[in-house]
């Protein structure tokens, strides 16, 4: 990554301007404003994530960069974080949306401003993008949205294809922790009752995503797919094969009619221009493109770009982490793509490819099954992609090609499969794998599917034991060269831990026919597109106090057989040299299961945060954890807060919630 110094702008920067909204709470705003003539166009980015300690780092490197080269940019604490008042109340709230649509109209209405505004973020910054240029407040004239989803119940952190994430606990456990923290004393002399009030009144969000365990009103909220033309801002929708939002580029740059692009990388959850694994691109010379075209008439050409570019990866060995991928940028002009077939490889007894013919498999993985998944959204930079998948291939049953020639796999996957089930509830996980002639096995991509929900996610209904089903699993979009002579195997089980929670029996799958539709694109000879170099303002000067450290520890009891993940993030501690803010944190989760009983399984999460200035010493404990038994999931969580080693505050959560075809 190049750091650039010298931008057609000079910059000023405001550390805390105040927007006041129409109820009186007050928003506070990080501002990034170019010197010289304007008036300017303006983006914003509007987060939960505290812009003054926990988004510093890549602000840094984006924000001035986009300020010098003349838009104004505004990151700004949504209600309830950071140095803002109020409180939060959910994700993607009708009160966020609302405020975000109040911020856009106050920056057009401001002298600076000429009048048109973009919105941006990655993550939940590229969701509430998505959704707030769905209301269409009108200076809102484009986004860019990275790594997000257009349906919050499909394709989010909670539910993927009707079954429970186990990341809805993580994501919630992290948020329970990130919210604990105080604004910045040197900023806000009320900064202790602002602190004492979020602690007391802060939700458990765990407690709340799981008592919406179907695709109901509550999740079709904020899923732009409800109503794609919505949408009238152009878009620029940015994704990333190593994280767990993959299928919303595809979908946008097919269902939008105004006008958008869409790239697709290597990365993992993380903007392109710092993102690993490689290669990165020049992603901010790409969104100054953008935003010169539609917030100020720039001919820059965006137009004329290919519909969706895409990062074709070679395939490699298997690995659960990945500073480099080879491979080649392909382009499409438009999408679904025209040159893309569809190649169909029936299931044979363990084959697949041939003749098609009938078997009868029996299928009852260990609950264990899903080991080396990896993690549902790998973003901490820690050894969280799937590695080897031979350990749970042999937990499944698999479906092996013949060697195959050379073959570009580019979109998603379908598997079609009929099965019956022994239990009135089930689930099935569905692999596709690049075995190497050695037998390693490198996960292509993959897809999960509650068996209760095969029919809808909004009306699940029982299974009947013992009658025949046929279910049609779209696995996750992907772009994967396989190299001649290698196989691809399908490998199906019947759990997948700790990525999904298990269903209340052990079930006995049967399979017994089907067929999968691989969607090949002719063998690209070469690049079809070439970025820019990966560019950035200068990084954020910070002294390191305590290094980060990453683990993952898979361990098993020899005495009673449960099987553990042990997670454990050490994010370090580090002062910002330019205000002088000191934070830290940790993050520890542990997954256990019996592999005989699924009711054994247990999940915990543990974040420590500190926040420390001029003597001031604040720390918070955020604790968590999930186990369930037949008909209802059962939650804890402690809250404690701490000045310096004295306990200010000590909240304790417990909530039951009934199973639902779940």
């Amino acid at each position: 990554m190049k750091t650039i110094t010298e931008f057609p702008h000079r910059v000023q920067e405001t550390e805390d301007l105040g927007i006041v909204l129409k109820d009186g709470c007050r928003l506070s705003a990080r501002v990034w404003m170019p010197e010289g003539e304007g008036p300017f166009p303006a983006v914003l980015e509007f987060l939960p994530y505290r812009k003054r300690d926990g988004t510093a780092a890549r602000d840094a490197l984006t924000h001035p960069y986009f300020a010098g080269h003349g838009f104004a940019c505004l990151r700004v604490d949504m209600r309830g974080n950071g140095d803002s008042d109020g409180l939060m109340e959910d994700e993607y709230s009708p009160q966020e949306l609302s405020d975000a649509c109040e911020v856009i109209d106050w920056i057009a209405a401001q002298d600076w401003s000429n009048g048109r505004v973009g919105m941006m973020g990655i993550s939940w910054g590229g969701f509430n993008s998505l959704q707030v240029a769905a209301l269409q407040p009108e200076p809102l004239k484009a986004i860019i949205t990275l790594c997000s989803t257009v349906d919050r119940y499909a394709d989010d952190i909670h539910y993927k294809d009707g079954c429970l994430l186990n990341e809805n606990l993580g994501w919630g456990a992290t948020m329970w922790g990130y919210s604990s923290r105080p604004p910045d004393p040197a900023l806000r002399d009320d900064w202790r009752a602002v602190w004492l009030e979020r602690l007391e009144k802060e939700p458990f969000l765990p407690a709340v995503w799981l008592r919406h365990q179907r695709r109901d009103a509550y999740w079709r909220h904020g899923s732009v797919c409800e109503d794609f033309p919505a949408i009238r801002a152009a878009v620029l929708a940015v994704g990333a094969w190593g994280d767990a939002y993959k299928n919303a580029v595809p979908q946008l740059v097919e269902k939008i009619e105004a006008p958008v692009k869409g790239i697709v990388g290597p990365w993992i959850h993380k903007y392109p221009h710092f993102a690993v694994p490689g290669p990165r691109i020049g992603f901010l010379q790409e969104a100054v493109r953008w935003w010169g075209r539609w917030l100020r008439d720039d001919e820059s050409g965006v137009e004329d770009d290919p519909a969706y570019r895409m990062y074709l990866m070679d395939g490699v060995r298997p690995a659960s982490w990945y500073t480099e991928r080879p491979g080649r940028w392909i382009a499409e002009g438009s999408w679904p793509a025209p040159g893309i077939g569809t190649e169909v490889l029936p299931l044979g007894p363990g084959r697949l490819g041939g003749a098609g013919e009938g078997f009868e498999i029996p299928l009852a993985s260990p609950q264990h099954c899903g080991a080396s998944g990896g993690e549902y959204c790998a973003i901490w930079l820690g050894p969280e992609m799937p590695g080897d998948q031979r350990g749970d291939d042999a937990l499944s049953a698999c479906f092996d090609s013949a060697p195959m020639e050379e073959t570009d796999i580019v979109g998603a996957p379908v598997l079609r499969l009929k099965l019956r089930s022994d239990k009135p509830q089930a689930q099935i996980a569905v692999r596709l794998n690049h075995v190497h002639p050695d037998g390693a096995s490198t996960r292509i991509t993959y897809g999960v599917l509650n068996l209760s929900h095969h029919a809808s996610h909004a009306e699940p209904e029982a299974l009947v034991p013992g009658e025949e089903m046929e279910i049609r699993l779209a696995l996750d979009h992907i772009a994967y060269r396989l190299p001649a002579g290698h196989q691809l195997r399908v490998a199906v089980s019947s759990s997948y831990w700790p990525m999904i929670w298990p269903a209340p029996e052990a079930a006995t799958l049967t399979l017994t026919g089907g067929a999968l539709e691989l969607p090949v694109r002719p063998v690209a000879a070469g690049a079809e597109w070439e970025f820019p170099e990966a560019e950035a303002a200068p990084a954020l000067r910070t002294r390191e106090i305590r290094a980060p450290a990453h683990v993952r520890r898979s361990e098993t009891d020899q005495r009673t057989g449960m099987v553990s993940l042990v997670i454990e993030d050490d994010f370090g501690m580090a002062e910002n040299l330019d205000h002088g803010l000191i934070t830290g944190s940790v993050a520890r989760e542990r997954w256990e299961i019996h592999p005989d009983d699924p009711l054994t399984a247990t999940g915990s999460c543990h974040w420590t945060e500190e926040v420390i200035r001029d003597g001031i010493h604040l720390r918070t404990e955020a604790r968590c954890s999930m186990w369930a038994d037949a008909t209802t999931f059962h939650l804890s969580a402690t809250l404690e807060a701490y000045e310096g080693d004295v306990a200010v505050l000590t909240r304790e959560l417990r909530e039951e919630v009934p199973r639902d075809h779940l």
